[in-house]
């Protein structure tokens, strides 16, 4: 409602108003209870944290969650101090229609709309559909966004829980600047001839619709993702099993579609707090309370930085020293989206609360994106720090999906295969990259210096160890190898591991023949 649609989507809208009757029966949410309960100190909270409840803050010796009639019986037994702030879905019936909000109606036509006025800069589609049957809509802007492109892509998800909409309208507040700003302002031109940005300003439809945090099924859905240890112990690349049957509809497709679209960087929107939560947000032997640093503790800090700095009433918080927190540091959880994305994926993504009141009047929505508007720029722009390249099919030039770790950190990133792009956001320094790909020989890029500012592009390409091109691996290729290695005069790349040409380069050709035998 705060926005233009064109008159396409004016009319689209209307439509929607019809058919949203389609929706309006009413479903049977489990009642929940948001409870404030205070325990003598934090080490008497200790256990309660670490007990099945969704949890949606903790600030010293103060918990909220979000109970069953049931759990809020058995919380008030244990002899804390309880405050009942709310229950959900509201008795009163009051819903996302009366409260000022772009509604779920509204915001489908309003994205067609961008995309009939726009089309040469975004792309509409739906991730599919939710419990009941609404759609999860996306926008892809970008120049020219029906091309595959050499670009990382940074990605926006909001409203997982649906109590939380704040971070639906910065969505749609962004998308509108970057599509009406295009042609005025020199600063968006450049970002989207550098960067895909996606957005889904609303992941939980019918929690949104109802105004309750859990989706149709009674499902936290920021709880529902799978968890390291439980569920995975590799990534999807290792393993092909994505892990998406059986878990809640709008769970399953924020899997697949992060899995089907590559990301270099994300975000996740919440309210209920003020900070920048970074992962991990539980690792397994770490209790609830504890730091619990990822493999690249550095970079997240650093881009959850870039954020918080430009949002000054984060940054200024009396609670989050410069407004960000690890995330088990805070409170653990399991089954977000966040460490499933970054620990399986291998795209980085930071947890943002961006208002202390879960639904603040839709009259402070202006000052929120005032406060928002330039991290969600400086934070996207982050996506460019670090190496980037291209990993290529040494004899084809074909896209591969390939992995890439950095030798001195556990966690890898993988390239996008329609592409064979990469993005490996790393701070200053000195670092050693291995490449690896089924069916491939195994490259090492070594001592690649990576200055502050665009990152420096390294492209590679991997050898099957057919070298002289006739489609297989045999003793021909291995003595190739042998005649480049003792120097005579070649016409093919024969360093196949990236070290040079000693003699681990015949072996690998040789080993690599063997496999295929």
């Amino acid at each position: 409602m705060h926005y233009s649609p064109t008159n396409y989507g004016r009319v689209l809208l209307a439509m929607a108003a019809v058919m949203s009757f389609a929706y309006a029966t009413a479903w049977a949410v489990p009642t929940l209870y948001v409870v404030e309960v205070t325990a003598p100190s934090r080490e008497a909270l200790a256990p309660l944290l670490e007990m099945p409840y969704i949890i949606s803050n903790v600030r010293d010796n103060t918990a909220t969650l979000y109970l069953s009639p049931e759990e809020y019986e058995r919380v008030c037994a244990m002899g804390f101090k309880t405050r009942l702030i709310e229950t959900q879905p509201d008795p009163s019936g009051a819903s996302e229609k009366s409260t000022g909000y772009t509604t779920y109606d509204e915001i489908g036509p309003l994205l067609a709309g961008w995309e009939v006025t726009y089309p040469n800069l975004c792309q509409v589609s739906s991730l599919g559909r939710s419990v009941n049957g609404r759609e999860l809509w996306t926008i892809k802007i970008t120049r020219e966004p029906g091309l595959p492109a050499d670009k990382p892509a940074v990605k926006y998800v909001s409203t997982l829980h649906g109590d939380e909409p704040v971070g639906t309208e910065m969505c749609l507040y962004f998308a509108e600047e970057l599509l009406t700003g295009y042609e005025s302002d020199a600063y968006i031109r450049d970002l989207l001839a550098r960067t895909v940005i996606w957005l889904v300003p609303l992941a939980n439809p019918d929690g949104h619709v109802s105004y309750t945090r859990v989706n149709a099924n009674g499902w936290d859905l920021n709880r529902s993702f799978p968890t390291y240890s439980v569920d995975y112990l590799e990534t999807w690349f290792d393993t092909g099993e994505l892990g998406d049957a059986e878990r809640q509809p709008e769970v399953a497709l924020l899997m697949q579609w992060h899995a089907a679209v590559p990301g270099a960087l994300a975000a996740n929107f919440h309210t209920g707090a003020l900070v920048a939560n970074y992962p991990y947000d539980n690792d397994p032997g770490i209790p609830s309370g504890a730091e619990a640093p990822s493999p690249d503790d550095d970079v997240f800090q650093y881009i959850s930085l870039e954020y918080a700095t430009r949002n000054q009433p984060m940054y200024n918080s009396p609670v989050f020293p410069q407004g960000i927190v690890n995330g088990s540091r805070w409170y653990s959880i399991t089954g977000g989206m966040m460490d499933w994305n970054y620990r399986f994926l291998g795209c980085p993504e930071v947890t943002f609360e961006l208002s202390n009141i879960k639904k603040p009047n839709w009259t402070y929505l202006p000052q929120l994106w005032l406060e928002n508007r330039d991290a969600m720029y400086a934070y996207a722009e982050t996506a460019h720090l670090g190496i980037r390249g291209l990993v290529l099919d040494r004899n084809t030039g074909e896209a591969l999906w390939a992995k890439v770790r950095v030798a001195e950190r556990d966690q890898p990133v993988f390239t996008a295969p329609r592409v064979g792009n990469y993005h490996r956001l790393l701070l200053p320094g000195t670092y050693n990259l291995v490449y690896e790909a089924p069916e491939y020989i195994t490259y090492y890029r070594d001592g690649i210096p990576v200055q502050e500012g665009p990152a420096v592009r390294v492209n590679v390409t991997l050898s099957d160890g057919d070298l002289n091109y006739d489609g297989s691996v045999n003793s021909r290729d291995a003595q190739c190898a042998v005649d480049a290695v003792l120097g005579r005069k070649v016409t093919y790349d024969a360093d196949v591991d990236g070290r040079g040409l000693p003699a681990t380069d015949i072996q690998a050709v040789i080993n690599k023949g063997e496999s295929r035998q």
